[in-house]
């Protein structure tokens, strides 16, 4: 069974790109940047939507691997939660 997260896509995602900026495992410098990521991801939510509208519409190898429409509804609920 897939487990589910308990924090929304728009988060996770918006955390992911404050990462991006602080993270030494990234572009950053900071080798311990999760204080800044909790500061810092609610202003990444508008890049965070920008990517789930991209993702709306899967890629061939995404529909191969399952149902589109499927996929298309999750990806337009977490966009629907959000906004």
């Amino acid at each position: 069974m897939v487990e589910t997260a308990h924090t929304s896509l728009v988060e996770r995602i918006a955390r992911v790109l404050a990462a991006e900026a602080f993270s030494s495992n990234a572009r950053g410098s900071d080798p311990s940047a999760a204080d800044k990521v909790d500061l810092a991801w609610r202003e990444h939510v508008g890049q965070a939507m920008a990517v789930l509208h991209a993702l709306r519409e899967p890629d061939a190898a995404a529909a191969a691997a399952g149902d589109p429409e499927v996929w298309q509804r999750m990806v337009e609920a977490s966009i629907a939660t959000a906004e």
